[in-house]
Formats: C-alpha cells, sequence, structure tokens
C-alpha cells in the first residue's frame, strides 16, 4: 500500500521505480515473491541481500535496541538467511528483469571478505539464462502455422 500511495502522489509518473531488496521483505514480514508478480514493471534495480527472522519470547520485529547479531531480524551473507533466492530468480526470469543482480552485503556474523567472495559466487549460480524458444519446441521445425490450421481444417 506504501508504494501505491507514492505512485498516487507522483501520478504514476514512468520514473517512479523500485530498487527490489528481498532481505528487508523479510525483516517486515512480507511476501517478496507476490511482491515482484505485482510490481515487476516497476523494479529497475536488483539488491541480491540475504535476512533471517527468528522471533522468540522477548524478541520481535522492534528489536532494534539490540546489537545486530542479538536482534531477532538481521542481514545475513547470501544463502545464510531465509530468503528463496532460486524462487526470486526465477521470477526475475519469468518477467525478463533487464537490470543487474547487485550483491549488497552486510552481515552480522561472516567476514565481509568471505561474504564478497561467497556473495558474487552465489549470484553467478543463481542466475537464469532464458531460453530464446519454449521448451517444447525442440524441433523448431519452422512450419507455416496457418498452412498447417488449414490442412487441418481448424
Amino acid at each position: 500500500m506504501t508504494f501505491e500511495r507514492f505512485l498516487a502522489a507522483v501520478k504514476d509518473h514512468p520514473r517512479a521505480n523500485i530498487l527490489y531488496d528481498p532481505s528487508h521483505f523479510v525483516l517486515q514480514q512480507l511476501d517478496y515473491l507476490a511482491f515482484i508478480d505485482i510490481y515487476h514493471e516497476r523494479i529497475k534495480a536488483f539488491h541480491v541481500k540475504d535476512a533471517e527472522f527468528r522471533p522468540n519470547g522477548k524478541q520481535g520485529a522492534y528489536g532494534g535496541y539490540s546489537g545486530w547479531v542479538e536482534r531477532a531480524g538481521r542481514f545475513r551473507s547470501l544463502g545464510d538467511g531465509q530468503v528463496d533466492f532460486r524462487a526470486i530468480f526465477s521470477k526475475m526470469a519469468q518477467y525478463d528483469f533487464p537490470g543487474w543482480a547487485v550483491l549488497e552485503w552486510e552481515c552480522a556474523l561472516k567476514h565481509p571478505h568471505d561474504g564478497a567472495r561467497e556473495g558474487a559466487q552465489f549470484i553467478r549460480e543463481h542466475i537464469i539464462r532464458v531460453a530464446e524458444h519454449a521448451f517444447d519446441d525442440f524441433a523448431q521445425s519452422g512450419a507455416d502455422a496457418a498452412q498447417l490450421k488449414r490442412l487441418l481444417g481448424i
């Protein structure tokens, strides 16, 4: 709803776009996959960043006064949190996302050099090269669809 209010305020201006960062969705407990379905046309940048949210009997979403290591919601290195990156990269491929997948590293536990090295490899392994044709068009016969319909009487 917040983005929709923003769009209304700027009268749906075409330059009002989104930097998509799934880690913030985890911390806010929002559906980051549904968001892509809804707003994919407005997503122009993609921060690949992981997070986890592990509330307990004493701390939940508002654990901001604790240190990062002790918080229920905290940023993590890629693959160490709860973000389903396979699903996100699939959605990005589905909607033919034209932008970059950029590592934004913040982790409460891991050393930054390790996070950067592992993160670059993680992104490389998750990028989906989109097929040029449908998976079931293996023959690529080049047949004239109109002619085939005439032959079949359709």
